[in-house]
């Protein structure tokens, strides 16, 4: 048997993968993140599948699933928010299988960052403004971070910053990353990406805890920094479909 850590992207169910659905309606066990992952994801399940809501289990909780099935020779899809690859805690699950002898395979999800892009209509990497995207969290209740992985150290390369895990600490982050970016930076915070309720606050570090509290969110936030969320600002064209600037692929055009 096998063990699939299925990403099961932001929360759209529309947004699961081909491979994602197809395997999901193939395995006879379904274990899933019900917390960040709607039921409607898993609604592809089999008719007579073992489907758990993983959210109030322990993590021997969902390996002793894992070993029954496993067992009985039942493949399992383990349904993970987003892309298992980012917060999906599928590392510990994967060095249990691996002591256990159990074959796994990764299929990859939408992430919330590229779901809230989407939603907020804008490209992540412009043109001599913003380059690189960083991806990370505030520690709050969850394990601490490395050392060196500060939001100063990531406020100083300028890039977009993609933090999850931190709306209740929104003060803090505002207080961290001013110095680097400004007061007056864009901030987008962005409320379950892809779900019916998705609710999308615009604002600077001088008012977006402002209307964060106002609209009463305290969890399932994305907060997204950075010049390029910026709606009206001039960029060049990159160089991309430049027509001066050929490539292997398009060469130079006559005069």
């Amino acid at each position: 048997m096998t063990v699939y850590f299925i990403g099961a992207g932001p929360g759209d169910p529309e947004l699961l993968t081909l491979k994602a659905a197809r395997v999901i309606g193939a395995c006879p066990v379904c274990l899933y993140a019900g917390s960040l992952v709607p039921a409607e994801v898993v609604d592809c399940a089999p008719d007579d599948a073992r489907v758990l809501d993983t959210a109030p289990m322990t993590l021997d909780e969902t390996h002793a699933e894992i070993v029954a099935a496993h067992a009985r020779g039942e493949d399992v899809a383990r349904v993970h928010s987003g892309d298992p690859s980012l917060y999906g805690a599928i590392a510990e699950q994967i060095r249990r299988l691996k002591e256990a002898g159990i074959d796994y395979e990764i299929i990859p999800g939408v992430p919330a960052y590229a779901a809230a892009a989407a939603a907020l209509g804008t490209e992540l990497t412009v043109p001599e403004v913003a380059q690189s995207i960083i991806l990370t969290r505030m520690s709050m209740k969850s394990t601490g971070m490395p050392d060196g992985e500060t939001l100063e150290n990531f406020g100083r390369t300028g890039a977009t910053l993609a933090i999850h895990l931190g709306i209740r600490a929104l003060r803090d982050i505002a207080r961290q990353l001013i110095p680097f970016y400004g007061e007056d930076c864009p901030v987008v915070v962005i409320y379950r990406a892809s779900w019916p309720d998705q609710l999308i606050l615009r604002g600077t570090f001088a008012d977006i805890h402002a209307k964060v509290r106002a609209a009463k969110i305290t969890r399932t936030a994305l907060i997204m920094v950075g010049p390029a969320l910026a709606e009206n600002h001039g960029f060049p064209d990159s160089a991309l479909y430049d027509a001066a600037k050929p490539h292997v692929l398009r060469p130079k055009v006559k005069a």
